[in-house]
């Protein structure tokens, strides 16, 4: 949605209780709002920030403008969650309302230290002549969600990047506090550089050095990275915008991807044994995946259900975005698998055989098995005359085609509409989550993921077999 700087950036303040009534009676006529998913109540959801473990429950904040449907003067919306499944707006927000973070609260992490969450992340700060500032900055947060942030910077911009450095992540390795933050090279080459937090202070922060995690550089910026471990392995998550092309297959705007590596060097920032580059998500829409290893040593991620610089057919209504369901991160035989957690099944309320639909409530959970040597072809959101979102599991010629070109109304074609990716040519699994215009597809129980929006036109609810046998369970889902 395209709106002029000055509404954009407009003090929330400024709002007046007319036009916030207006927005919500808009965001309400919405026919396509998440029942299982995190939504914005109102404006544009992007980033996932702070997730992490506090005061005993996990933390989830969204970035938001509350306003529209567009990227405005950014705030955090405070959610938590005892399952990692259902989660609560708690109230608590970072606000842009310091000098440091004056036109947006942009992306970061958090780590609970010593009872409080650290908040550790980009201010965005502009002069009159519209000239950026990024502010590495932090604020506590207390358990009544009561928020104080600090009185300094705690990483100027240096001097070897452009205005683009931004989305700290802070962890937690071998007892020593890390940062890492996404930058560009004043040569406009994308790369990422890591900090070590001096005697654990996270007020005090020393730069080790440009983390070598066997980039190239084609990229021209890397955003919101972060760094898990898996089997002591850390696993380098990353959205590299600009990418080149010839170095992975992508065809989002921008890909979200990662790196499976086999140690880190602290000490010299250096990822040791790292793989080529993966694309995480093969859908239409993942990006910005932000990870964190759980207390007890699991590594979660979620990512925001959208992309910068689309359009979305909720626009409209003034509201724009998703979290994705959470998974946990495993490593099978060298690859990455990501599942959502296994309190997923508790939205289970109806359980049958899996068949053809003629209608649905479009918020279901398909656990299927497809044959080998076998192409079977599925139409989920189908009106019962062709139309739907068409899924290809081709175990014969070993690959995944999900097309939605009749699948609701269209947007974002210019970057095609169809993905798909390669799999082994034997008997497949995969476990479609189906939530109102939100689709998450996991093959072989997460080894390929494919996340996607569907937005339906009435009557575009069924669920139709067009070729193969598939064989599985249908689960009507209840939040």
């Amino acid at each position: 949605m395209n709106l002029p700087t000055e509404v954009r950036y407009r003090p929330y303040a400024d709002w007046s209780e007319d036009e916030i009534k207006q927005i919500n009676e808009n965001v309400a006529r919405s026919p396509w709002h998440a029942t299982y998913h995190i939504e914005p109540k109102t404006g544009l959801l992007n980033d996932p920030n702070g997730f992490s473990f506090f005061n005993g429950k996990f933390t989830l904040f969204f970035q938001n403008w509350p306003f529209g449907a567009a990227h405005g003067l950014k705030s955090w919306v405070h959610t938590e969650s005892t399952d990692l499944v259902h989660f609560k707006e708690t109230g608590a927000i970072l606000l842009p309302d310091n000098p440091h973070d004056s036109h947006g609260a942009y992306s970061g992490s958090a780590f609970e230290i010593d009872g409080r969450l650290f908040l550790f992340y980009t201010g965005n700060v502009r002069d009159e002549n519209w000239v950026r500032d990024p502010l590495q900055v932090g604020a506590w947060m207390d358990a009544d969600g009561k928020i104080e942030k600090f009185d300094d910077v705690l990483i100027q911009q240096p001097s070897d990047v452009t205005e683009h450095f931004r989305d700290p992540q802070i962890f937690d390795y071998k007892g020593q506090f890390y940062a890492i933050i996404g930058a560009q090279s004043l040569d406009k080459k994308g790369f990422i550089k890591l900090y070590k937090a001096e005697n654990n202070d996270v007020k005090n922060w020393k730069f080790i050095g440009n983390l070598d995690f066997g980039g190239t550089g084609s990229e021209y910026m890397i955003e919101c990275p972060n760094l898990v471990f898996v089997d002591d392995k850390p696993i380098l998550l990353y959205s590299p915008q600009g990418l080149d092309k010839s170095e992975l297959d992508y065809q989002n705007i921008y890909p979200n991807t990662y790196k499976i590596c086999q140690s880190f060097d602290s000490t010299h920032a250096k990822l040791i044994g790292a793989s080529q580059i993966q694309n995480l998500d093969y859908g239409f829409e993942a990006y910005a995946t932000q990870g964190f290893n759980a207390p007890d040593g699991r590594a979660l991620i979620v990512s925001w259900i959208g992309l910068p610089d689309v359009d979305y057919p909720t626009d409209q209504y003034d509201y724009q975005g998703a979290m994705s369901l959470v998974k946990e991160l495993s490593l099978k035989n060298g690859k990455l698998h990501q599942y959502p957690v296994d309190a997923i099944k508790t939205l289970r309320i109806t359980s049958e055989t899996f068949s053809n639909k003629v209608k649905t409530n479009n918020t279901y959970e398909l656990e299927l098995t497809f044959p080998a040597g076998e192409k079977s072809e599925l139409l989920l959101f189908s009106d019962g005359e062709g139309n739907g979102l068409r899924l290809t599991i081709d175990t014969e010629n070993g690959q995944i085609i999900l097309d939605r070109s009749q699948a609701g109304i269209q947007y974002a074609t210019d970057f095609g509409t169809t993905r798909q990716c390669d799999i082994d040519k034997k008997e497949t699994t995969a476990n479609i989550f189906v939530d109102k215009s939100i689709v998450e597809i996991f093959i072989n129980k997460g080894e390929k993921v494919f996340t996607s929006r569907v937005f339906p036109e009435n009557e575009q609810n069924g669920i139709q077999i067009i070729s193969g046998q598939p064989t599985g369970k249908y689960f009507e889902l209840k939040y």
